[in-house]
C-alpha cells in the first residue's frame, strides 16, 4: 500500500475517531522530538487495512516506552501506569488537558505504550521472557503475519507501513499463516485465536498453518492450566461468529485434548447467545455460551469439564443449573404458577432463562418476567402483630399467600387477610 493511501486512512474519521487521531498525532509529535521511533502495530494496522473501525491504539516504541509516557504526562497532563519488568506504560490523558492537542472528552483514550521487544521461551506452552529489542524483532514474536505489520508515526516517517513478513499480502490473499513452524508450540492458545480470525474475518488457515495443528501442538496445549484456555473460549463467545468458531474448534479435535466430554456446538443456538435487554438479566456472552454448549451433559460431565476450565464458582452452578432444569422441566409442565415460582426461585435468572431460548417454554418467561416479582402483602411484622411467634410457621404462611397470589386465588388485601384468619 502506498504511504498516501494510507494517510488516507489514518485521517478517515469512520475508521479512527477524530479523537483518537488527535492523540496519535500528540504521540507521534512528542516521539519525533525525542528521536525516538513509534510505531502502530497489530490489530490496529490489520483492521485498518481492511478498512475496519479501530480502536485500541498499541503503540511500539523504539526506545524506552516508560520515558515517552512520562513526557506526554508532562506535556499534555493525565497520569501514567507503568510496568517496569515489562517495559510497558498505559497512558490515561487527562480530561481537562493542558495541552492544546488533546481533546477534553469525559471518557479518553487509554494508549498502550510498549518498548520493541523479543520473546524467548524457557519451554513449550510457558508464558514468554521479554527483553527490549528492534521493531522487527517485536514483529517477529507475534503470532500471524496479518498482526506483524507496522505503520510509522514519528516525524516525516508519519504513514510509512513496515512489513518484512508479507502480512499485507495475506490479507489481500485472505490467509491466516503464522510466522515460524513452532508457534503453535511455543504458544498453543495461538490456535484459538487462529480460529477466530478465520470465521471473523472468513480468512482460510494457511495449508502450512493448518497442519501445524497437529499432535505436538496440542500436547502442549492439553498441558496449558484451565485458565489460559478457559480465557481463550472467553474470547471466542464475545465474536459475532461464535458458534461457528466453537463447532471448528470441536471438528478439529482441538478440544478432546482439554476435555474429552466437550461436545459439538449446536448452531442453532448461535443466535441465543445475544441478550433480550428488555429483560434485565446480568449475563455475559461468555456465560451464556457455556450454558448453551454444555445444557445436555451430565451433572459428572459439567462438574468435570468445570473442574478443568477452572469455572468459577458462579459459573459452575449457572451451567449446572441449566442442565438440571432442562431435565426436569417435562416433570413442571402444566404446573401451576406457584409450583413453577418454588421451582425455580433459587436457581440462577440466567439459567432459567437459557432454557427458556432452547425450549420456548412459556412458563418459565412468565417467571421471568411476571412471577418471581410476585409477594405476599402480608409481611413477618404483620404476623408477629397478629401474635404469631417467629419460627418455621411464618415461612409457610408467607409461602401459602404467596402462593394464593399466583394462582389468582386471591386477588387483593381483602381476600389476603381473610385467607390468614383461616391459616391462624
Amino acid at each position: 500500500m502506498q504511504k498516501d493511501d494510507l494517510l488516507r486512512l489514518l485521517r478517515d474519521p469512520n475508521l479512527i475517531p477524530s479523537n483518537k487521531q488527535t492523540l496519535l498525532l500528540s504521540i507521534a509529535d512528542q516521539a519525533a522530538s525525542m528521536d525516538m521511533p513509534c510505531y502502530l502495530v497489530g490489530g490496529f494496522v490489520r483492521d485498518l487495512l481492511l478498512n475496519k473501525p479501530v480502536n485500541d491504539l498499541d503503540i511500539i516504541v523504539g526506545g524506552d516506552a516508560i520515558k515517552l509516557g512520562k513526557a506526554l504526562v508532562k506535556k499534555f497532563g493525565g497520569k501514567l501506569t507503568t510496568h517496569q519488568k515489562f517495559h510497558t506504560a498505559i497512558w490515561h490523558p487527562s480530561t481537562s488537558p493542558r495541552g492544546s492537542l488533546i481533546p477534553n472528552t469525559s471518557t479518553p483514550d487509554t494508549i498502550d505504550l510498549i518498548t520493541a521487544r523479543s520473546e524467548t521461551y524457557e519451554h513449550p506452552g510457558a508464558l514468554p521472557t521479554i527483553k527490549p529489542a528492534t521493531i522487527e524483532d517485536d514483529l517477529r514474536r507475534r503470532d500471524f503475519t496479518i498482526n506483524a505489520m507496522a505503520i510509522r508515526l514519528d516525524g516525516d516517517h508519519f504513514g510509512e507501513l513496515f512489513d518484512p513478513l508479507g502480512g499485507q499480502n495475506d490479507l489481500e490473499q485472505k490467509l491466516i499463516r503464522i510466522l515460524h513452524p513452532h508457534s503453535f508450540i511455543d504458544d498453543p492458545t495461538r490456535i484459538f485465536r487462529a480460529l477466530r480470525y478465520e470465521h471473523r474475518y472468513a480468512f482460510n488457515l494457511e495449508p502450512a498453518t493448518f497442519n501445524l495443528i497437529s499432535p505436538e501442538s496440542l500436547a502442549v496445549l492439553s498441558k496449558l492450566s484451565g485458565e489460559r484456555i478457559r480465557h481463550e473460549l472467553d474470547l471466542i463467545f464475545d465474536e459475532e461468529n461464535a458458534g461457528k468458531m466453537v463447532l471448528r474448534v470441536v471438528n478439529l479435535k482441538v478440544s478432546n485434548v482439554v476435555h474429552s466430554a466437550l461436545p459439538l456446538f449446536n448452531l442453532r443456538y448461535s443466535d441465543f447467545l445475544e441478550m433480550d435487554p428488555a429483560l434485565d438479566i446480568p449475563a455475559s456472552r461468555a456465560t451464556i455460551g457455556y450454558m448453551l454448549w454444555l445444557m445436555d451433559l451430565s451433572e459428572d460431565e459439567i462438574l468435570s469439564i468445570a473442574k478443568r476450565l477452572d469455572f468459577t464458582s458462579d459459573l459452575t452452578h449457572s451451567v449446572w443449573a441449566v442442565s438440571q432444569l432442562k431435565k426436569s422441566l417435562p416433570f413442571l409442565v402444566n404446573s401451576k404458577p406457584s409450583v413453577w415460582a418454588f421451582a425455580l426461585e433459587k436457581l440462577p435468572l440466567l439459567s432459567i432463562y437459557a432454557v427458556y431460548l432452547v425450549t420456548r417454554e412459556n412458563a418459565l418467561l412468565d417467571y421471568l418476567s411476571i412471577w418471581r416479582h410476585i409477594k405476599p402483602h402480608i409481611t413477618g411484622d404483620d404476623l408477629i402483630a397478629r401474635g404469631l411467634q417467629p419460627g418455621p410457621r411464618f415461612g409457610e404462611i408467607l409461602s401459602q399467600l404467596r402462593a394464593a397470589w399466583l394462582d389468582g386465588v386471591v386477588k387483593d388485601k381483602d381476600q389476603e387477610n381473610e385467607l390468614l384468619n383461616t391459616l391462624l
